[in-house]
């Protein structure tokens, strides 16, 4: 019987080509209940990989171009006065939704982009002194472009520190980006997507998620990785206990992804870069590069256990 996770990485296979790893930490990702920052030059599918996975779930898809004119109204919503009613109403913003876009997030102002600090973090907005409940489950796939900085704002540090993970696209072989132009040449695969998998199905597997079992010793090897970055060499901000937590919500998210009940080495360092890389502060070092390096780095120097990590 074909699991709502198998359904929905074959619905966007049919879009995306070579890409399979990729997809595996985007469902972790949602299934963890984090969120994830693509980062990557234009051209690579970004966008294409989020609408390919909002037409596989049932969900409300929003999405914002994010521009140095937004403002925070246009992504959380306002409050208009309504002449027939004569009182304030309240109009929600693109947020409220199960799955958003938020294309090109660094384009934004840094007050703009700290308009998703809340959403992100809690699942609520708050405007004028009043808190409403965004409905679970709630996605946020934010996009950037590493290579074109003008006219760009760098995200801060707590606003990083939100994203689950950042992951890149994996260019295409040659082989693959023959099989692209085959599949698009008459067609566009995107637009014949259709739902595989409910939001109640998502919310069921993000709490199976957090019953996957992690061996004591899985938890010592997570806390190992944390602890040697905060005294590495050439890393002035190593992974704070928040990363910590995020690494345990990876692993199990990715070990269910991959069809286990338990967590093994193999899923902590398949999630760990992604999870880390962007937290890390190297000295001397900027860009994304480094911070790769540096947690390739960290991952290579804390020694992988090797008992019975899943006997309960």
């Amino acid at each position: 019987m074909q699991t709502p996770i198998t359904a929905v990485k074959r619905n966007i296979e049919k879009v995306l080509v070579g890409q399979e790893a990729v997809t595996d930490l985007l469902l972790t990702a949602l299934i963890a209940g984090g969120h994830v920052l693509v980062e990557d030059v234009p051209g690579m599918g970004k966008t294409v990989m989020a609408r390919a996975l909002s037409r596989s779930i049932s969900a409300k898809f929003g999405r914002v171009q994010f521009t140095p004119d937004l403002l925070p109204s246009d992504v959380t919503g306002l409050n208009f006065f309504d002449q027939q009613q004569s009182k304030f109403v309240f109009q929600p913003g693109p947020v409220f939704c199960n799955i958003l876009l938020a294309d090109e997030i660094n384009r934004a102002t840094p007050r703009t982009q700290s308009s998703l600090l809340e959403c992100m973090a809690e699942g609520t907005v708050t405007v004028d002194g009043v808190t409403y409940e965004l409905p679970p489950p709630f996605f946020v796939i934010a996009t950037q472009n590493p290579v074109e900085t003008l006219g760009t704002y760098p995200l801060p540090e707590a606003q990083l520190d939100r994203f689950l993970m950042r992951i890149s696209m994996a260019p295409p072989s040659p082989e693959q980006e023959v099989a692209i132009l085959e599949r698009f040449r008459s067609a566009e695969p995107l637009t014949d997507l259709e739902p595989v998998c409910t939001q109640e199905e998502i919310i069921s597997l993000q709490k199976q998620a957090r019953e996957i079992f992690v061996h004591k010793t899985m938890l010592g090897y997570i806390a190992s990785i944390s602890q040697a970055s905060r005294s590495m060499k050439g890393v002035e901000l190593g992974v704070s206990p928040r990363g910590t937590l995020a690494m345990l919500r990876a692993s199990q998210a990715y070990a269910l992804v991959q069809g286990r009940d338990f967590v093994a080495p193999e899923d902590v360092k398949a999630v760990a870069e992604p999870v880390i890389a962007h937290r890390l502060s190297v000295s001397g070092v900027s860009g994304t590069s480094g911070q790769k390096k540096a947690a390739a780095d960290l991952l290579s120097s804390v020694t992988v256990p090797t008992e019975d990590w899943g006997q309960r």
